[in-house]
């Protein structure tokens, strides 16, 4: 079981932004942001977005740091990943 992290490279809102997943369920992703003190609004669709100063945090409670093209394909490969215009 492992909750992985993209680096904050991702605008919005005047800040930069990383995306939070798991690649066993999203039981497992639920469970580690509400023990980093995510607010669950924060989850959309597949994934919860970090806003960059909380990144360090993630990591030092276990998230590993990967890019997001890997990000995106371990979620895939989970059969986790939820693309915008996908009803779930």
């Amino acid at each position: 079981m492992t909750v992985y992290i993209d680096p904050p490279t991702w605008p919005g809102h005047g800040r930069l932004w990383s995306h939070l997943v798991s690649d066993v369920s999203f039981a497992e992703l639920h469970a580690f942001a509400e023990r980093l003190g995510v607010p669950r609004r924060a989850f959309e669709r597949d994934h919860y977005d970090l806003p960059s100063h909380r990144y360090a945090d993630a990591v030092a409670a276990g998230a590993v740091e990967i890019g997001s093209k890997d990000l995106v394909r371990r979620l895939t490969a989970a059969g986790l990943r939820r693309p915008k215009g996908r009803a779930h």
